[in-house]
């Protein structure tokens, strides 16, 4: 018997990736000292929470 997934989040992950999507979490880049946008590549300060560019948000 094989184990379910523990919540709806995780189902939908799984079926995404069973159909050859990604599925992680996409969070701010580092460079240097400085955040980057993984959208735009905008670099911003270290307490940035939304790019002021894209208007990008870390999920």
């Amino acid at each position: 018997m094989s184990s379910a997934p523990s919540s709806n989040d995780d189902v939908f992950d799984e079926f995404l990736s069973d159909r050859g999507h990604e599925t992680e979490i996409v969070r701010w880049e580092r460079s240097y000292n400085k955040l980057q946008c993984p959208e735009c590549g905008a670099l911003h300060p270290q307490d940035a929470v939304t790019c002021d560019v894209c208007d990008w948000r870390p999920t």
